[in-house]
């Protein structure tokens, strides 16, 4: 450690007292244990208090300007404390949302944070050798999607230059999509440099989880996973063990359902047996359905389900709970949510500049309680010098581990601190509530709070249920019936006579199917008939395990009957047979066997995705083709042979001898051609002829030069065009075997043979 040297007659004297005072005052100090502002060491947390470490240290100084001690030496470990009465810079960057009337507003909260700062903590050490001022904090704009070149001329030309200590980042955008790919980048680019963030965005849901790993971020704004947490906890508060997860493309959509599945594990089990079993059992079903989908899908998705099924939402869906939800939402959809209009944004600029004043001197006293001052200028540069500040990690630790006693400014949240991840701890969370409001209009309410502290943090009040119920949903589909029939086909539907004694089908050998028609089990003994097969049979095969399989998930019972007419079902003297005639009857609800797909059957039912290709082909005689008198004229098609006759052919010509007539060599502009130069326009025509035919014919060449140019102009595009029709010709010309052009089981060929 190196020693500052002051300007005085008896520097030595007061050297050697320096070294000796500061030893005793080092030596004193680790091993004190009287009160100071960080009750706990580095790594266990800092408790932020009231009082001061800053005595003895004065004392210290006090004793050097009076003592006369002789000295002798200077080592090289004295920390390197500025000159009296001079203080080191720091500086700190904030980001703030583009606009032209809020400015004065945030300069006028940063001040009122700062100042706030500084009264309550006079004779800190950050402020006694550190210049942190109002001024110093730099303040920048940036639009809601800002381009990349915006936010490197941010941080490479308004915060580099400054050397900035942190970033203060707060945006209470939420329109996710570009505007949070701008905001990641951000973080990136920042935890490329090694400079921390402290950051509240509203869209910070919307972040890649996996970047936290890695980038030196704090964020005030709720998480991801808190958001999983509250709505897991309106989850357990109603006993609904079965649900599902519904995300859209946009950016964490993984990390929530991600975070959906570490809250599952960790809900506690303790309680009744049945909650016991609530938590891991029942509620591992979950996962089984999810879905990915596009916000469209997504509002159509919202707006088919009954009331039977109760939708919960993130900050996403909601965003600001000011604006009309979409028309598709139905009444009683439940959501999380959080602050995130101007207010609120206004009040976590002051948060911020808390945590980084109180994590600064805590970084501060740490490094003096070894003796020396930390470094807080990076003295980073976007062109020059070192690419990352080596000591920002560590400066970042500081800044993570702060404990801040929050109940004065907001007594429901009685401390700030963060997560190894660099999440905030302790959040509030409002449930939301949609319903009509005095106007009738839905609208979203306020209908409770989430406490992210608390072991029984979820507080409702009175809720407005899907469908205007005063209930909830039991969390389970009611059950439904259906009639289902078949026509029977191995190895999709197999039948086999039924036990005789029991009526019955051994197990795992299929479900019972009546084969009997309405009119056949008119005043007939249900039970009697189930031992005759030509009542009841047991029916099995791959149709029926499918059948089996949607039973047991969808939750529905059904009859199941073989068509009465026993045909597959055409359509005759214009009606329907078979099995769409029982669908269309309404004797039936759906039908469930091997069907074909055709067209017709298409118009008057809905088939489900073919789970099977029979590969059946149609198989037709070949011809042999015939070569059509017209097959020189097939390399082009008709609109270039117009082309070709009756444009290129007549603008060469013209142009040829537009040329040569106003050539000096040629005609020069004459009425009558020369006596020795017998050209005309015919003449033109003749010549562009022969060279597209490349006939060896006589013709009279032109003698300008921009004419003859333009006749090798004309030549290069017949050599061209001759080319490519001549390779083409050949294969027209040519006798090939063709076929009857079928297309498919609807063509009239084969419906009328």
């Amino acid at each position: 450690m190196s020693a500052w040297l002051w300007r005085c007659g008896e520097s030595a004297v007061l050297l050697l007292a320096l070294l000796q005072l500061l030893q005793q005052d080092r030596i004193a100090a680790l091993g004190s244990a009287s009160p100071s502002i960080f009750g706990k060491r580095r790594g266990q947390g800092i408790i932020v208090g009231n009082q001061s470490i800053h005595d003895r240290r004065s004392k210290v100084f006090k004793e050097i300007a009076t003592s006369t001690a002789p000295t002798s030496s200077v080592t090289s470990e004295d920390p390197p404390f500025p000159p009296h009465g001079s203080r080191l810079p720091l500086t700190v960057g904030i980001v703030l949302p583009a606009s032209l009337f809020r400015k004065r507003k945030y300069l006028h909260e940063v001040r009122m944070a700062v100042d706030r700062f500084r009264d309550e903590n006079k004779n800190s050490d950050l402020l006694k050798y550190y210049d942190f001022t109002p001024d110093k904090v730099i303040m920048s704009t940036l639009p809601p999607s800002s381009s990349p070149t915006k936010i490197l001329d941010t941080i490479c030309k308004e915060f580099l230059p400054r050397n900035v200590s942190a970033i203060m980042y707060l945006f209470n955008n939420e329109k996710f999509g570009r505007s949070t790919a701008s905001v990641q980048y951000f973080f990136q680019l920042a935890g490329y440099l090694g400079i921390p963030v402290i950051s509240w965005n509203a869209d910070n849901s919307g972040l890649e989880r996996d970047q936290r790993t890695w980038s030196l971020q704090l964020q005030l704004a709720p998480s991801i996973e808190h958001q999983a947490s509250a709505m897991l906890s309106i989850l357990q508060r109603y006993s609904w063990p079965k649900f599902a997860i519904v995300t859209t493309l946009i950016a964490g959509h993984n990390d929530f359902i991600q975070a959906v599945r570490e809250q599952i594990l960790e809900l506690p089990k303790q309680g009744t047996e049945q909650e016991q079993e609530l938590p891991l059992d029942r509620y591992s079903e979950q996962y089984r359905v999810q879905a990915r989908v596009t916000s469209g899908s997504l509002l159509r998705a919202i707006s088919c389900a009954g009331k039977s099924y109760l939708w919960i939402v993130t900050q996403s869906v909601i965003q600001s709970k000011t604006d009309d939800p979409p028309d598709e939402f139905p009444v009683g959809m439940l959501g999380v949510h959080f602050g995130t209009n101007e207010s609120f944004m206004m009040s976590e600029i002051s948060t911020a500049v808390k945590v980084f004043a109180w994590g600064t001197s805590a970084y501060v006293s740490d490094a003096m309680e070894r003796g020396a001052l930390p470094d807080l200028n990076p003295a980073l540069s976007c062109d020059t010098g070192d690419a990352k500040w080596h000591a920002g990690s560590n400066y970042y630790r500081f800044l993570k581990n702060i404990s801040i006693d929050m109940s004065a400014d907001n007594p429901k949240i009685p401390y700030l601190r963060f997560n190894a991840d660099g999440t905030r701890k302790a959040v509030e969370l409002r449930i939301m509530n949609l319903r009509p409001d005095l106007s009738k209009k839905l609208a979203w309410e306020e209908i409770g709070v989430w406490y992210s502290w608390k072991s029984q943090g979820l507080e409702v009040k009175d809720i407005v249920w899907p469908g205007h119920a005063h209930v909830p949903p039991n969390g389970i589909p009611e059950k439904f019936h259906l009639r289902i029939t078949f026509m029977e086909e191995p190895p999709f539907i197999n039948m086999a006579p039924t036990n005789p004694l029991t009526g019955t089908c051994p197990a795992d050998k299929g479900v019972l199917c009546r084969v009997a028609t309405d009119e056949m089990m008119v005043g007939v003994n249900v039970t009697e008939a189930m031992r005759n097969s030509s009542y009841y049979r047991c029916c099995s095969g791959f149709c029926i395990d499918l059948l089996v399989k949607f039973s047991n998930d969808l939750g529905f019972s059904y009859d199941f009957s073989r068509v009465e007419d026993g045909i597959w079902g055409a359509i005759v003297n214009g009606k329907w047979t078979g099995l769409p005639a029982a669908v269309l009857a309404g004797k039936a609800d759906m039908v469930i066997t091997s069907i074909k797909i055709n067209s017709q059957r298409e118009q008057v039912m809905e088939f489900t995705v073919p789970f099977l290709d029979t590969g059946i082909a149609m198989v037709v005689s070949k011809r042999t083709g015939i070569i059509s008198p017209t097959a020189f004229l097939e390399p082009f098609d008709l609109a270039s042979w117009m082309m070709v006759a009756f444009v290129a052919i007549q603008v060469a010509a013209v142009a040829i001898f537009l040329f040569e007539w106003l050539s000096p060599s040629g005609y020069n502009m004459r009425m009558q051609p020369p006596r020795d130069h017998p050209f005309s326009l015919f003449r033109t025509l003749w010549l562009v002829w022969a060279i597209l035919f490349q006939a060896a014919v006589n013709v009279d060449c032109p003698k300008g030069f921009t004419a003859r140019f333009m006749g090798n102009v004309w030549a290069m595009f017949a050599l061209i065009f001759l080319a490519i029709y001549t390779a083409n010709l050949a294969a027209f010309m040519i006798t090939r075997e063709e076929f009857h052009d079928m297309s498919g089981l609807d063509d009239k060929r084969l419906q009328n043979p």
